[in-house]
């Protein structure tokens, strides 16, 4: 079986070329393989173990890096560094935090086509959806002076209660202290920048994690903030295996606050493991697109068509399931068909390529999974449906039944799953089962029935004739279910999440 066509092959091994910019946080190991080391209070150093693991590329499997493993030592080393660094770095004015963003993002425009080609190599997305991250991520920087604005305090006079009068209460908004940020491979760049960005700004140390997978980009996402001045423990950077350091984060005393971004298994276990502590939690989705009889079919298809495959699927606001009205289901078929028969896989280096491998071979077997699941129950394949390695064909699947696992999992593949709904109200009720609740979206031509079905579903975001996307997060998103995590992300949103309030009573 070959899934990719010689003409979208690139025959050239993968290989990371890594610009100036990585000089002292990449070192060389025998054979001249890149290796790189952990940032602990502003020194770049082998793991205490002297331990690495390979990092590989999903496009043709090809070592293309080595990475420290930290274990504990290594872990509380870095905490131990973030809380030594509070308040010298709190101590620095929010004017100097904000120009620190933006010489960052002057450093990733001057490093911009290095950022995106180690993105594409490490984790397989193609130029065009590299771009977009690093874009995003630029963007992040450029716009902490819009963030900053959310932080702010109130005044109470106590004059209105009896027991406060003579006296005022000045609401404080202060950092929490520690931030600790893991951010998924999915985005391995933006993702976590996300999370580190507005926590700097708004003056908590970090101390973050690198996806295992793909924890290049964010070395060189810390040495742009190095470049730009950002002091010494404020930002500390370790890789090694997910769970351990991880749980470390949730346990650790000096650790005020843990933001994660991944699969709602994990998710749940940072929760009972941190106890009262801070948690913001963006986890896993299931989103359902809604496509009434109203609709602009045209669009309809082609923007749920993109919401599942962009990014090979692999993104928690990705359109998982789409419910077709019964008087449009087979045109909506038929032209779900030929949109998917545009898109091309393959390498993403090659010309003309749409989507790129999954992140590696496991998580193409699991997509298979629930591809054959959903045949043994009576689904048609109409599309694709076979996987190789870490490629998985564009997959369309009609006839879906509500016992299939893929109406319930979250795919993070390339697989638009169909299920025919006689109208509104069982699509509604469809949806809503879902122990996820992250997007949803509704294509109608009537703004009745679109506002009615968006306060209707149980989500955090719903998205009227398009496809969820979060993109810089101008909007703000998040889970209304606990398999879809806590807290908000977005320009301001994110920075009310990692500062804490304070009251002070002062004599009138």
């Amino acid at each position: 079986m070959t899934v990719v066509e010689a003409a979208h092959k690139v025959e050239q091994p993968t290989a990371v070329e890594l610009p100036k910019l990585a000089e002292g946080a990449v070192g060389t190991a025998e054979g001249g393989m890149p290796t790189l080391q952990l940032l602990i209070d502003g020194e770049w150093r082998p793991a205490s173990s002297g331990e690495t693991f390979e990092v590989r590329s999903p496009i043709d499997d090809n070592v293309i890096a080595l990475a420290q493993a930290a274990d504990e030592d290594d872990v509380d080393a870095a905490i131990a560094a973030a809380r030594s660094a509070r308040a010298r770095f709190r101590e620095m004015s929010a004017a100097e935090r904000i120009e620190i963003c933006e010489r960052a993002a002057e450093t990733i425009t001057e490093n911009f086509d290095a950022f995106v080609e180690t993105i594409v190599v490490d984790l397989g997305k193609t130029s065009s959806q590299a771009e977009s991250e690093v874009t995003a991520t630029r963007q992040r920087l450029e716009l902490v002076r819009e963030e900053v604005r959310k932080i702010f305090g109130e005044y109470l006079p106590g004059d209105w209660i009896p027991d406060t009068k003579g006296k005022s209460g000045i609401v404080l908004r202060e950092p929490v202290g520690t931030v600790a940020a893991i951010g998924p491979f999915n985005y391995p760049l933006f993702l976590t920048a996300s999370k580190v960005i507005p926590a700097l700004v708004a003056g908590n140390t970090v101390v973050a994690k690198a996806p295992s997978d793909d924890p290049i980009v964010l070395t060189l996402f810390a040495r742009a903030l190095e470049e730009a001045g950002l002091p010494p423990g404020a930002l500390n950077l370790v890789t090694g295996p997910g769970s351990e350091i991880g749980d470390r984060f949730a346990t650790h005393g000096d650790v005020s606050m843990v933001s994660f971004t991944g699969s709602s298994k994990v998710g749940r276990r940072l929760a009972e493991l941190a106890g009262p502590k801070p948690l913001h939690l963006e986890l896993g989705g299931n989103a359902a697109a809604i496509v009434l009889a109203d609709a602009d079919l045209e669009l309809a298809v082609q923007k749920s068509v993109d919401g599942a495959f962009k990014n090979a699927g692999q993104r928690c606001d990705a359109v998982s399931r789409v419910l077709v009205e019964e008087a449009v289901y087979g045109d909506y078929l038929e032209q779900a068909v030929d949109a998917a028969r545009g898109y091309a896989l393959g390498d993403p280096r090659a010309d003309g390529v749409d989507v790129g491998p999954l992140v590696n071979e496991r998580a193409a077997t699991s997509v298979k999974e629930l591809v054959t699941d959903a045949v043994e129950k009576g689904a048609r394949v109409l599309a694709g449906g076979e996987s190789e390695g870490c490629y998985h064909e564009l997959t369309v699947l009609a006839d879906v039944s509500r016992d299939a696992d893929i109406v319930w999992e979250e795919t993070f593949g390339p697989v638009l799953a169909v299920v025919s709904v006689p109208d509104l109200e069982a699509a509604l009720e469809l949806a809503n089962s879902s122990r996820y609740g992250l997007d949803s979206c509704v294509f109608t031509s009537n703004l009745d029935r679109a506002w009615g079905a968006a306060r209707a579903l149980e989500c955090g975001m719903v998205t009227v004739n398009d496809a969820p996307a979060h993109g810089v997060g101008h909007f703000p998103f998040g889970g209304r279910k606990p398999d879809s995590g806590i807290g908000r992300e977005g320009l301001g949103y994110s920075i009310d999440e990692c500062t804490a309030l304070k009251t002070v009573v002062l004599p009138s």
